[in-house]
């Protein structure tokens, strides 16, 4: 069984994993320098403890240790038990859900052996907002997606924000981040895949016309809020593919168009 140690001083040195969450910079060098990441809440820290991530730590407002003991009976390590104002002072903000884990990062597969098995997979650009990160796993998970592929500026999934809002979904499928881009798209390519560009561009074909559901292999290709798909990845693509509009709309947010180009990729599921 874990320890419980009761903290009361914000600088003690032993809550270093969890100082200054609200500072996105930092956390964004600091954690994968450390190699650590920050589960909040109840279910997001029961997955991912269950994903097989290993706990450094706990920090438990005094309410949440019974309603946590069945994971600290099974914990090696310590569990820091403070008062939510302390919690707040340490964080930077206020922990509405009383429960905050700190996890050992597990190394990264490569994108060649996640192609070796998938069939359907989903390649990020430049996606660097957090909660795009968090909501298009999210939706990869629950509408079958194989595996995620991140250019080298893509945001990290295990920010604590991307955690969070995917429910803990990004530890349900795996990912790589890519080494050259969009040199590597011709490794996915080769691989087998038709790489699907999804563009609200004019020229681009409608998902019901491409019937991707159809194809073998598949990468949709995916950017960023905005700006989407830079002209080069746009150039790498087998094909440029958007979803049908109504009313004057010209596109999506990036997760909200993810979880439909989803559902149209994913293999036996019509597109109309």
């Amino acid at each position: 069984m874990a320890e419980l140690i009761t903290v009361e001083d914000p600088d003690d040195p032993r809550l270093r994993d969890y100082t200054g969450l609200t500072d996105v910079d930092l956390r964004r060098k600091r954690e994968p320098a450390e190699g650590l990441f920050i589960a909040e809440g109840e279910k997001v820290i029961r997955r991912a403890k269950d994903a097989g991530y290993a706990m450094r730590s706990m920090l438990l407002s005094a309410k949440w240790v019974d309603a946590m003991h069945d994971v600290i009976d099974d914990l090696p390590a310590p569990v820091y038990v403070v008062d939510p104002g302390l919690a707040e002072q340490v964080t930077g903000y206020h922990v509405h859900r009383g429960a905050l884990a700190s996890m050992q990062r597990k190394p990264l597969p490569t994108a060649a052996g996640l192609l070796g098995t998938a069939r359907r997979v989903v390649v990020m650009e430049s996606v660097n907002d957090h909660t795009n990160i968090g909501a298009i796993f999210r939706s990869a998970a629950a509408l079958g997606m194989d595996a995620v592929l991140l250019s080298p500026d893509c945001a990290d999934p295990l920010y604590r924000r991307s955690v969070k809002v995917s429910m803990g979904a990004v530890f349900s499928v795996p990912y790589a981040r890519l080494d050259s881009w969009p040199g590597d798209l011709h490794a996915v390519r080769e691989a087998g895949f038709t790489l699907l560009a999804l563009t609200p561009a004019e020229r681009a074909r409608s998902l019901d016309e491409v019937a991707p559901h159809t194809l073998d292999r598949v990468a949709l290709m995916l950017g960023a809020e905005g700006g989407g798909l830079s002209t080069r990845a746009l150039r790498a693509a087998d094909e440029w593919v958007r979803i049908p509009m109504s009313h004057g709309v010209d596109s999506l947010n990036v997760g909200a168009a993810a979880a439909v180009a989803f559902y149209a990729v994913a293999t036996g599921r019509p597109t109309t």
